[in-house]
This record gives structure tokens, sequence and C-alpha cells, in this order.
């Protein structure tokens, strides 16, 4: 049987494209299938959302410096960030859970009680899950159940020509506090008397350990009545993100150096680190920030949203460039992270 690795058809967004091309929904309840940041079912009067993310331990998270705490409300965030992503609001989660024998009892309550904070921080209640036996370490698996009103679903799909492109919050600091844990960890493994420097990185680690989705967004966006004719959650980098918005809409999209938001804290890091604070927000990832497409007169009322920032403008023309601060334009590029490089 001929073998192909899934890097040869271009990786994790290759083969999702794959199995959706090859998936055949027939139900008309089903509104949204693959594709998206979250499914969407007709439950009448509204839309259900449904979205499932996994974490594996070795892949997505480290026990050695990583509290079980954190983990588990990081485990329920990244997943309420998708529901987010639909312009939704998140009502119910299921966890299920691989445990190795090597995990205490202990260890499973301080688990628990991250993800019961996140639920109860985002106002949702853990309804079910399953546990079972792993021979390769922790795995969590979380599926987030949320709302959205018909008239509000939002797509990634839904960008047009003239739209201005927002972001939320700032980017670059959950990378920045991965580089500051694994460096920690190395001095530690190099030296076990050496204790970690973490007080002056206190921002960026803990944008790494325990990040929040923006749900507080889509509440201001409904008492506002907002919609964004496409959004999208930043997991992957922003580069990657606005690359998939382009790519669902049908657009292009001119982003500007100067107008992404990269908070103090993450830009001394960055030099401490000898890394460009732009290119780690444009290739970072795990920020779980909100990228989203505004229609000019819907930015007429998010312009009073301190939390939202305008960094560019989709165009009729393809393609997806950052403006540098010179005006040159350069070609965005999807080099964020990729499950299957690990």
């Amino acid at each position: 049987m001929e073998r192909t690795e899934i890097s040869e058809i271009g990786g994790e967004f290759a083969l999702i494209d794959r199995i959706a091309a090859a998936t055949n929904n027939t139900l008309p309840e089903t509104i949204k299938g693959i594709g998206d940041d979250a499914a969407v079912i007709d439950s009448g009067e509204f839309y259900t959302v449904i979205s499932t993310d996994m974490l594996l331990e070795g892949i997505h998270f480290d026990l050695s410096y990583v509290p079980f705490k954190h983990l588990g409300y990081k485990a329920v965030a990244v997943n309420v960030s998708d529901i987010a992503a639909m312009n939704a609001v998140p009502k119910q989660i299921t966890v299920s859970i691989g445990l190795s024998n090597r995990i205490p009892v202990e260890a499973i309550d301080e688990l628990y009680d991250g993800i019961r904070s996140a639920c109860e921080a985002y106002s949702i209640d853990l309804v079910g899950g399953d546990t079972t036996n792993s021979r390769s370490g922790l795995v969590i698996s979380v599926t987030a159940v949320g709302t959205v009103a018909k008239d509000r679903v939002t797509y990634r799909s839904g960008a047009k020509p003239n739209d201005v492109v927002c972001v939320t919050g700032s980017l670059g600091a959950a990378y920045l506090g991965l580089q500051v844990l694994e460096r920690e960890k190395q001095v530690f493994l190099a030296d076990p008397n050496m204790q970690p420097e973490l007080d002056k990185h206190e921002y960026v680690v803990a944008k790494q350990l325990k990040p929040e989705a923006r749900t507080d967004i889509i509440y201001d966006f409904i008492e506002g009545g907002i919609i964004p004719t496409s959004m999208i959650d930043i997991s992957d980098g922003l580069a990657s993100e606005v690359l998939h918005l382009c790519k669902a809409s049908n657009v292009g999209i001119r982003v500007f150096e100067e107008n992404i938001p990269v908070e103090n804290p993450a830009m001394l890091t960055a030099t401490e680190l000898n890394l460009n604070p732009i290119t780690v927000a444009l290739n970072g990832g795990e920020d779980y920030e909100l990228l989203m497409t505004i229609s000019q007169e819907d930015f007429e009322k998010v312009k009073n949203l301190s939390e939202i920032t305008p960094i560019g403008f989709v165009t009729e023309e393809k393609g997806a460039f950052l403006v540098l601060n010179s005006g040159q334009l350069v070609p965005m590029k999807a080099q964020g992270w990729n499950h299957f490089d690990a």
C-alpha cells in the first residue's frame, strides 16, 4: 500500500481540507460543517455551535512547568474562544481525559479545579465527558457548545472589500511566555539548584499559561448591535488567520505593520530574547484573541470599544500582504504552529 506523509500534502490544514472534501453532510439541520471555528446546527429559533479541541502532553503542554489548574482553565478557554469566533455565547462543555498511571488523584483534582474555575468565569456548565487510560501521557479533549441568533452568526467567509480588519487585545505575548518557560526549564535541567527567574516576565507567562477567551467582546457586540462580516480566533498566529479569512471569503487583506498591537512587556521580552515582536505577533500563536472584519457602517460603533484595534482593510485584489512602515508590501505566509511538524 502506498504511504503518504501528512507533511507531503501540506500539513494540518491540507489534511482538514482533504477530510472536508470527502465528507457529505445530508441533514438539513447541519448548516455548517468542517471548515470554520465551530460547526453550526439549526436548533429552531437559534443556531447551536459546537467545537472540539484536543490537548496532548508533549505536543501542546509540558507538565514540568504547566500547573494542572492552569492547564484545566486553558483547555476550556481555547474551546470557548472558538465559540466566540462564531459571534456566539458559550453555554456548556464536556471534558474527556486520557490518564497515565503516573498522574495521581490529587493532580486530577487540580485539573478539574481549573476547569470549574473557567466554567465560572465564562458562565458555562460542565455537563459530561469520558475518562480512559492513556499510555502516552495526559490527553484532554474538550467540546464546547454555544448559541447564537440566526441573524448574528459570523463565519470566516463573509469579508467584503473595504471592510476594516480589526483585532482584539494584543498579540505575541503567549509565544514569548512559552519561550521564557522553555528557557528556564533548560536552565533548571542544567542545574537543579537554579531557581526560575519569572518575576519580570509575569505578563507573558500568564498569557501562555492562562489565556482568556474574548467572550467579553461578544457581549459588547450584542449590546452595540455589531455583527462582524467575518471572524476567526487567533490560535496559530495572525498571519495564518488572515490567510484563512482571505481563502474563506475569496478576498485580499492588507495589514499595516505599525497598527499591530503589541504590549510593552511583550516588546521588552522580545528584545531580551533577540526576537522581532512583529514577527512574533504574526507567527507565534496561542493568543486566542479575535481577528475580524467590520463593515464601514459598524466600524463607527466599534471605534468606541477600547479593546479593538483596526489593523488593515479588505481588498478585492486577492492576497494577504503586510504593509511595512516603509510602505513596502510583503506577502504574508502561514509560519505559525503546525501540529504535524512538532
